[in-house]
């Protein structure tokens, strides 16, 4: 005869603790694999966010007004034109944002929402990035070329 299964309490408990714990492992892994990818995407989005403000600032740059260079020597922009060209390099590159510009210098600022792709799972669906460039009309070569 066989002598009746003794059920051991503790090892009950240890296998709890244990799913317990792997559950727990689990989602801290999912979590840190989210804040990298997605982290990615973010970083990636401003930096390009950046690269297109700041071009659309430069193009609206362009936008010399030519009266006052021809009267007066001066250097300065045409407010409407640059902020024109501005909006126009925007709508090129497929990007939204405001324009602002006055006789010395324009200014784009960029909002882009970056959809997430892991960090749903935690209810974090996405992150708005702002990006701004600033640009001043020049006049000639501003440095001596070597």
């Amino acid at each position: 005869m066989t002598a009746p299964h003794h059920h051991d309490r503790n090892s009950d408990r240890d296998a709890g603790r244990i799913s317990a714990f792997v559950v727990v492992m689990s989602a801290a892994l999912v979590l840190v694999a989210g804040l990298v990818l997605d982290g990615g995407l973010v970083l990636a989005a401003r930096a390009r966010a950046l690269g297109q403000a700041q071009e659309a600032a430069r193009a609206g740059a362009q936008a010399i007004d030519l009266a006052a260079y021809r009267q007066r020597g001066q250097v300065v922009l045409d407010p409407g034109r640059a902020e024109a060209a501005a909006r126009a390099y925007l709508t090129g590159a497929g990007a939204t944002g405001t324009v602002t510009a006055t006789g010395q210098h324009v200014t784009v600022t960029i909002t882009r929402v970056q959809h997430l792709q892991i960090l749903p799972l935690v209810g974090l669906t996405s992150i708005t990035v702002h990006a701004t460039g600033t640009a001043r009309p020049a006049h000639g070569i501003t440095r001596e070329l070597r």
